[in-house]
Formats: C-alpha cells, structure tokens, sequence
C-alpha cells in the first residue's frame, strides 16, 4: 500500500510519519477484499491556528481512489494524533459500506435468485 502524506503549516517529523504510516497502514486488509492488490491512500494533515478556540485545531483529511468510487474521510481535533485516528476509523466505516454495496448484495441476489429457481 502506498500512503501519500502532505502537512500544511507545519513540518512532518519522522515520528509523526511513522504513527501515520502505522495507523494508516492498517486499512491495507481492505485491499484484497474491494479487488486491489495495492491501494494508495492520500493523507493531508494540516494545522490550523485561525479559528475561535485557543490553541491550535488539527485537521486530518483521508482519501483512497476505488474504481468508480472515491471515499473521503475528515476529522478535527486539538491533538494530532487523536484526528488522524478519528478520520481513519471514518474512513474503515466507509470503505465497509463500500464493501457491502459492491460485494456483499449483488451476492444476495444472486443468492435470492437462486432460491427462486429451484422451487
């Protein structure tokens, strides 16, 4: 699985790089089950410092091209790691529903057909 990663407003250090490709690299079961042998996955962390709150706001964005299909996910936070972890597990969520539209009913279907046929 290849994760492409951008920071905004601020640098990406070697350990956030590895808690990222640790995190991340963990949506890479989901590959063999949508029919990809290698996903690529864009991840786009910004901080953002102009907002209502004290402190700064972390947005964490996720993206993975599917055929025919883009899944996006988007998480906030004050920490860091928290929205990376926030937007991956929105992004799982997605892929599974995306799984069970592409794989799971057209099986049921085929599956309820067959029932038909046979009484």
């Amino acid at each position: 699985m290849k994760i492409i990663i951008k920071t905004k407003n601020f640098e990406l250090t070697g350990f956030l790089e590895r808690f990222i490709n640790d995190k991340i690299g963990k949506l890479e079961k989901f590959a063999k089950t949508l029919g990809k042998d290698s996903m690529e996955i864009f991840v786009e962390v910004e901080k953002e410092t102009n907002h209502h709150r004290k402190g700064d706001l972390f947005i964490a964005h996720l993206q993975i091209q599917l055929p025919g299909k883009n899944l996006m996910a988007k998480a906030h936070g004050e920490d860091l790691q928290k929205a990376i972890i926030d937007a991956k597990d929105e992004l799982e969520i997605e892929i599974k529903k995306h799984k069970l539209k592409v794989i799971e009913l057209p099986r049921r279907k085929i599956r309820k057909e067959m029932g038909k046929e046979i009484f």
